[in-house]
């Protein structure tokens, strides 16, 4: 294994086969070091290659999964680097530790981090390169570096002499690294700030982008997976004799998910799969139903819960008027376009996956990501296991799970040859790591000023935390510290707990339930409910108190400019307080995530109890922005995800199984029903904030505000449904 990186290990730099200046820096102190400097390895494993030809290759640490970073991080090291934009290419960074994300757990793209963790050491980086490349010029010429300038790739002398940086970049690559640089400032920003098209769009236009199910490695077979319909359940036994007989099956073995159909296609697979005669030993869970979830989520309410956060004293002042609601979501699928896969080969020298994943590496302790998963599952050390990521046809938090990657493992260990295994979107659907159903139990009441001096709230939802806890581990010790501290998962109460209005007396707890359907992190976690039930529960107070949600609001945001301010441009932009299109009536709602802050203003109308959002009209403060189009894209792609769920998702359960299989029972927003989509970026030289996931929370709040302004009828579920 690899010496540990220390902090002054935080840069190397050498020559990597002729190729030029080569840089590598990591994120985070880390356990594993990237390949050493000089090595023929170590080229992969660098942040930044200047190579002999001007090609100057950013190596992209983070899944690309449509959310631009394949574009945004190359922009941070090409601003500090004076590059020339148009030699800049990008790479995907191998699993290693050394590229461990500081604001999670491992080499994990995920919480809208990904900008922001890499905003000031790649930048710095950068900067280190670029004093390298200046000083290689300079003693060429036979003077002081600090006479030098860069200009657009390359170095320039006060006389006007030019070289391009490729043509120093070998000798920069053998100077000492400075240990301080000094970034731009924003004034002086070049890149950062502009709206430059996107380097991944022509490789995806053309086809040539390579995504999870265009892996191809020689002698590939493709292997589908028959699984228990119920959650929890088992194979009790199975006949393989038909799927045998099915043209191009090749393999039919019992695996710990159920039976794998190995075959030369997908098509063979699944008619194998289709003939397998199989008993089930369905479990405890075969009679779950939705109104079973719903009487478990009920009850625990009644429990109460722990305690969260408390403010003033709590949930007991006295208070005037006063106002209880109870708000319900539903549980809900990823469903991006691209169904799960992985391809694996277990081979002598190790392992070797083709994967598109949100999660390459992570601490041992919580099973170590892919690689650690993989390493496990076939007895190698964790070294031996070669991640290549591809792009991915969207994440929304399902690929930093690793249950698909364990399925290819586990079957290629067996085969001895390449396998990639292939979801259906039925298997999708039906065996995913659902968004929890939650039910949030809301109190409040009103002083004589007409504002709030009391607010408690109870969120009743599963644990997505818990799953990630070692079994061997006590209950108790998760009880201690971390994101499960006093026994309160901080997914869940996120964006309740940190409520920005200013209420005297505030009261958040949390109540676990445990209802065996198995949850994960889905594109805004805990602020995808939370956010709902609170700015719904605020628009109630408002009219409680009489006052305008809008304003109501500002009086409680005196403190919270970065609120104020998202809240006030959307009221402008939005024409907020003056009269809307005929038929048409506005909601509004406001929620922080993830560093950013947003405010929508929804623009719908109601016929015959059915809902049209017409116009979304988004502001969002994320801090100093990188790339103007990529945030508005992402605010966009949020919005529609946030209001696809808002308007039709649904898993409903029976016999303790999905109901829903594909599209046409789990419909997606279709182009007619899309809205305008207005969005405006509050100026900002603070750093960045995320930008991924924060336009989701809101919508559904802004919409179902709006619905009340139209018929005057209070919706406490979603998705949302006029009876």
């Amino acid at each position: 294994m690899s010496e540990p990186l220390s902090r002054r290990d935080f840069l190397k730099t050498g020559v990597a086969a002729g190729t030029g200046l080569t840089l590598g820096v990591s994120l985070s102190s880390c356990r594993e070091a990237a390949p050493a400097a000089g090595s023929a390895a170590f080229a992969p494993d660098a942040w930044i290659r200047v190579g002999a030809d001007d090609t100057v290759t950013v190596i992209v640490d983070r899944s690309e999964m449509g959310q631009g970073v394949s574009t945004a991080l190359p922009m941070l090291v090409a601003e500090e680097l004076d590059a020339d934009w148009a030699t800049v290419r990008y790479e995907f960074a191998p699993a290693n530790q050394a590229y461990n994300n500081p604001l999670s757990l491992g080499q994990l793209t995920g919480g809208s981090t990904s900008v922001r963790a890499a905003w000031r050491p790649l930048r710095e980086a950068a900067a280190r390169a670029r004093l390298m490349l200046v000083g290689a010029a300079a003693s060429a010429w036979g003077i002081a570096a600090e006479q030098c300038r860069t200009e657009n790739g390359a170095v320039v002398a006060p006389d006007g002499r030019r070289v391009r940086y490729g043509a120093v970049a070998v000798a920069a690559g053998a100077r000492p690294v400075p240990e301080r640089v000094t970034l731009r400032p924003p004034e002086q920003f070049k890149l950062i700030g502009r709206s430059i098209p996107r380097l991944d769009v022509l490789e995806k236009v053309t086809g040539r982008a390579g995504f999870g199910l265009d892996a191809a490695p020689e002698g590939v077979l493709t292997a589908v997976i028959a699984r228990c319909p119920v959650f929890g359940g088992t194979l009790r036994s199975f006949d393989a004799a038909a799927a045998r007989a099915v043209p191009g099956v090749r393999h039919v073995l019992e695996t710990d998910d159920g039976v794998a159909v190995v075959a030369d296609g997908y098509w063979a697979a699944t008619r194998g799969r289709d003939a397998l005669k199989l008993v089930w030993d369905e479990g405890a869970l075969a009679s779950l139903d939705d109104a079973a979830v719903s009487a478990q989520l009920e009850a625990l309410a009644r429990q109460g819960g722990e305690l969260a956060r408390k403010v003033g004293l709590g949930a007991v002042a006295p208070a005037g008027r006063t106002i209880e609601a109870v708000y319900e979501v539903p549980y809900l699928a990823h469903a991006p376009m691209e169904p799960m896969n992985c391809t694996a080969h277990v081979h002598a020298g190790g392992v070797t996956l083709w994967v598109p994943t949100q999660y390459q590496t992570g601490p041992k302790l919580l099973g170590g990501g892919t690689r650690g998963v993989a390493a496990r599952l076939a007895s190698v050390p964790m070294e031996r296991v070669t991640v290549h990521t591809t792009h991915l046809g969207g994440g929304f938090g399902r690929r930093a799970e690793t249950d698909f990657v364990a399925e290819a493992v586990r079957i290629a260990r067996e085969v001895h040859v390449p396998v990639k295994v292939v979801w259906s979107r039925e298997d999708d659907l039906r065996h995913d790591q659902y968004r929890p159903a939650a039910r949030h139990l809301l109190r409040a009441g009103l002083g004589s000023s007409g504002l709030p001096e009391l607010w408690s709230h109870l969120v009743v939802c599963p644990s997505i935390i818990q799953k990630f806890m070692p079994r061997w581990l006590p209950r108790f010790a998760t009880r201690l510290a971390g994101p499960l501290k006093g026994g309160v998962d901080a997914n869940a109460i996120e964006g309740a707990a940190e409520l920005p209005y200013a209420i005297p007396n505030l009261e958040v707890r949390y109540q676990r339930a445990d209802l065996g359907v198995p949850v994960g992190f889905w594109r805004s976690v805990g602020h995808s409910h939370t956010a709902f039930a609170v700015e719904c529960f605020m628009d109630e107070l408002a009219g409680l108190a009489g006052k305008d949600p809008l304003d109501f609001r500002r009086a409680l945001l005196a403190g919270s400019p970065r609120h104020l301010g998202v809240l006030n441009l959307v009221a402008r932009e939005s024409g907020w307080g003056t009269p809307a299109p005929a038929g048409r009536f506005r909601g509004l709602a406001l929620h922080d995530s993830f560093g950013s802050f947003v405010a929508q203003v929804a623009e719908v109308s109601v016929q015959a109890g059915a809902v049209r959002v017409h116009r979304v009209v988004c502001a969002v403060d994320c801090g100093q922005v990188v790339n103007p189009d990529i945030v508005k894209a992402q605010m966009e792609g949020g919005i529609v995800f946030g209001l696809t769920a808002a308007l039709k998702g649904r898993v409903t359960l029976e016999r303790g199984r999905v109901k829903q299989s594909n599209f046409h029972d789990y419909p997606l927003l279709t182009m007619r029903e899309m809205p305008v989509i207005e969005v405006h970026i509050v100026p900002s030289r603070l750093e960045p904030g995320g930008v991924g996931e924060p336009a989701t929370p809101p919508i559904a709040p802004a919409v179902v505000n709006a619905v009340f302004a139209a018929t005057g009828q209070r919706v406490r579920q979603l998705p949302l449904s006029l009876g």
